[in-house]
């Protein structure tokens, strides 16, 4: 993992959606939340480009919102 303050603070906000996405689906018992949620907090470690953390997030969020959207 890169320690640039950057990089850190993408980490940081990237893994603390996919907490908050986590213990909504685990709440909620919706896998999705809790897939992507899990997927959110663990890939910020081995990413460590600012600009790609924010569009693997990004194309996460988006498939998300697209199940959800379906109903799943």
């Amino acid at each position: 993992m890169n320690f640039d303050p950057a990089v850190m603070f993408v980490a940081f906000l990237v893994s603390g959606a996919g907490f908050v996405s986590f213990s909504y689906g685990k709440r909620q018992r919706r896998f999705p939340q809790i897939a992507v949620g899990l997927i959110l907090m663990v890939y910020p470690y081995f990413v460590s480009n600012v600009a790609w953390s924010l569009l693997i997030a990004a194309a996460l969020l988006a498939l998300l919102w697209l199940a959800v959207r379906v109903g799943l």
